[in-house]
């Protein structure tokens, strides 16, 4: 149905599911996946839903003025989604980002008129590294609204209002397992805990990067699971303070390659553009989706954003040998 707005974030929300099927027959998998496409949201990610919470919530408030300005740490798709609803609502926009997202990430934030500041990869080497850069931020623009993704409640109090909601509805409260990864850590926490407290026997899995995917002083640049956190082994300080650990029942560690290879499975096999964490979800829902106990059951993994952010990562080219 066409819908008339005069808003962007009138369009935030309400994406729908696909079932995989075609995916999950070719793997003979006994577990029905289905994915919720976050890709569907106006600026193209599951991260315009916490932007326009933290947006809205400062306006209401009276944190952030007409004209004002906001300032964030980003691996990308939150800052996305803040320069975008920040140039629909008038303000203007600062991101502090490692030099290792994609240069499509990159461009996106510069064509919203962003200014970002980069970070070496290298720095968040250092367990204390995202408290510093928060700092950082925060002392360097003392006149900006820090909009906090990783430590805003209401990152995961929204995804607790619609996002679970929209999964409770559409599958009829029929859902046993949610997957996703950590990035700022509220949508599993939000849409987890909604879910979890209509079905205390629902069970979040959580896909982390493994060890050969994480920056190490012998390699600070590997080729990363773009926004998304290790949390098992992890020091306090380095876990998003939205994240609640309660919530998760499991972790399923994976590498980038493993993630790609999903991505490039999803786009021949279903016509979906899945970026890196999204393959990521849908590499962990195959792995649970072949365990015996779990035939039958209905598993929703979370498409985070479209490939179309990761071309230039080589998300699509085959590996060589």
């Amino acid at each position: 149905m066409s819908v008339l707005v005069s808003d962007l974030t009138e369009l935030i929300g309400d994406t729908p599911l696909l079932e995989l099927r075609r995916y999950g027959a070719n793997r003979r998998l006994g577990a029905r996946l289905l994915a919720k496409l976050e890709l569907q949201n106006p600026v193209g990610s599951v991260k315009d839903r916490i932007a326009w919470a933290m947006i809205r919530d400062a306006e209401e408030r009276g944190a952030l003025a007409p004209g004002g300005t906001i300032v964030d740490l980003t691996s990308g798709n939150t800052g996305i989604a803040l320069a975008a609803i920040a140039a629909a609502r008038g303000y203007e926009s600062i991101f502090y980002a490692g030099d290792n997202i994609s240069p499509d990430k990159v461009a996106l934030l510069r064509a919203f008129g962003s200014t970002i500041v980069e970070v070496p990869n290298t720095f968040f080497l250092d367990p204390d590294a995202l408290v510093l850069l928060r700092e950082r931020a925060q002392k360097e623009h003392p006149e900006a609204y820090f909009t906090d993704q990783l430590g805003n409640p209401a990152n995961p109090r929204y995804h607790y209002d619609t996002t679970g909601p929209e999964i409770w509805n559409a599958t009829s409260g029929a859902v046993d397992i949610l997957v996703g990864g950590v990035g700022t850590g509220g949508t599993l926490s939000g849409a987890g805990r909604y879910l979890k407290e209509r079905k205390p026997e629902l069970r979040v899995v959580v896909a982390e990067p493994g060890l050969g995917s994480v920056p190490t002083e012998e390699n600070p640049y590997p080729k990363e699971i773009d926004g998304v956190h290790k949390i098992t082994e992890a020091e306090p300080q380095q876990i998003p303070d939205n994240f609640d650990q309660s919530i998760a029942d499991e972790f399923i560690a994976l590498e980038t390659p493993d993630a790609f290879a999903t991505s490039r499975a999803l786009a021949r096999e279903e016509g979906l553009l899945a970026g890196t964490s999204a393959g990521a979800n849908i590499f962990v829902a195959t792995q649970l989706a072949r365990r015996p106990e779990n035939e039958g059951k209905t598993i929703v993994a979370i498409i985070c954003d479209s490939a179309e952010r990761y071309l230039s990562a080589g998300i699509f080219e085959e590996p060589v040998g």
